[in-house]
């Protein structure tokens, strides 16, 4: 796990028994990559499920988040927005709603600070989950038709947002969900068309983060 990943995530998976292999953050998930390979070479028993090319990871969403879409909007959705750590839910739900229908967008979201998928350099940013810094084998560009860059800043921003206006407790990648789908909406040529993201995390793995820092300070100071 790259150091610069949340605390309340260490905890989590602490507390479920896991032992936990810290790296570097300015390495990304390449990094993570790197010392998966060498614990593997020094254990043959260690089995890595590897999310990055395991071509299960997009076949997952083929079969199952892309269909879901599909029906839960009744084969009306415009837009798939969705932001790319391993490539599997964008490819797997891309490929299935272009396969129902080709008129469909998919967009993609990555960190401005790294946007390594639009043909910039890797880089430091604290949108968790996405933005491996380099292209995962899993993502499939035959079915994207655009890729949206995202801030960290605007991230929280609209992870906050969502949170004080809609009830919904998000994660920092969602937020950067979120905030491309606003972009892409205020677009006039997408005046009046369905577009759907994915919020993939809650914001309770976040709270140790600056995602919370507007009220960490008022949770110290409440008196009775």
């Amino acid at each position: 796990m790259p150091s610069h990943f949340s605390i309340d995530k260490r905890m989590l998976l602490l507390y479920l028994g896991a032992e936990i292999s810290v790296t570097d953050s300015k390495l990304g998930f390449q990094g993570q990559v790197e010392r998966m390979e060498k614990l593997k070479e020094n254990d043959p028993s260690i089995h890595v499920l590897d999310q990055f090319s395991n071509p299960a990871n997009p076949e997952a969403h083929f079969i199952g988040t892309g269909p879901e879409i599909w029906k839960d909007t009744a084969g009306k959705v415009d837009i798939l927005v969705c932001g790319v750590g391993s490539g599997g839910t964008v490819s797997g739900a891309g490929k299935y709603l272009k396969m129902k229908n080709p008129a469909v967008k998919i967009i993609c979201v990555e960190p401005a600070e790294s946007a390594v998928l639009s043909g910039g350099d890797p880089g430091a940013h604290n949108i968790q989950g996405i933005g491996a810094g380099f292209v995962p084998r899993n993502w499939d560009m035959s079915c994207v038709d655009e890729v949206v860059a995202v801030t960290t800043e605007e991230a929280i921003t609209h992870a906050r947002r969502i949170s004080r206006e809609e009830g919904l407790l998000v994660g920092i990648s969602s937020g950067a969900n979120l905030a491309a789908c606003i972009k892409v909406a205020r677009r006039a040529e997408n005046r009046g068309k369905l577009i759907v993201t994915i919020f993939p995390s809650g914001g309770e793995r976040y709270m140790s983060t600056e995602l919370f820092d507007d009220v960490r300070g008022e949770r110290t100071n409440m008196s009775f």
